[in-house]
């Protein structure tokens, strides 16, 4: 997400001084597993700074939405308001005063990386909050809001059903087009 990226440039030590991660780290771990360290390092310093500082172990779902709102201030996607004119259009043709937000599939594919970075620092996948039933509901929340903001919907893909190569049937040739109706040129 450009967003955290943007934010965590420099990681902070425990004295309190910024420094830059290694070079070499990025080249031995992949860009997932880089992206998601930056992630957890991001959402880790949002707990420190947070008022009252709040321990990993008090983290509820509450705090992860909490977190999600303070990252829309970052987001780079116009989401506009059922009151704008170009509600339910893709691409409007004029600028209007509607607020950026962080895109969907963004937020779900951060949220997908924090689980997996909890359970990997220790935590326990039962009191994971970045699973929580509200985390959850957030997220298709703003999918529906952003799908019918844009006026595009989000179709759940279908899986491709794996097939043998030795079972494919050969492909055969298409039939000529039929001609046009009498009367419709």
């Amino acid at each position: 997400m450009d967003s955290i990226q943007e934010m965590d440039n420099s990681s902070i030590s425990q004295d309190g001084v910024a420094s830059h991660a290694p070079s070499s780290s990025s080249s031995t771990a992949s860009r997932y597993e880089n992206q998601k360290r930056r992630d957890w390092n991001t959402f880790m310093q949002y707990l420190k700074n947070h008022r009252p500082p709040l321990a990993l172990s008090w983290c509820s779902g509450a705090h992860v939405l909490e977190f999600l709102r303070y990252l829309d201030r970052f987001g780079k996607t116009k989401v506009h308001t059922p009151i704008c004119p170009f509600y339910g259009y893709p691409n409007p043709p004029a600028p209007c005063p509607c607020p950026f937000r962080q895109a969907w599939g963004s937020l779900d594919a951060l949220i997908g990386r924090l689980r997996a970075a909890f359970e990997e620092n220790g935590g326990k996948p039962e009191a994971n909050p970045f699973g929580t039933r509200a985390v959850r509901l957030y997220l298709r929340e703003v999918r529906d809001l952003q799908s019918k903001a844009r006026g595009i919907s989000y179709e759940k893909k279908k899986r491709k059903r794996p097939s043998s190569a030795h079972q494919q049937t050969p492909s055969l040739p298409l039939p000529p087009p039929r001609p046009p109706p009498p009367g419709a040129c």
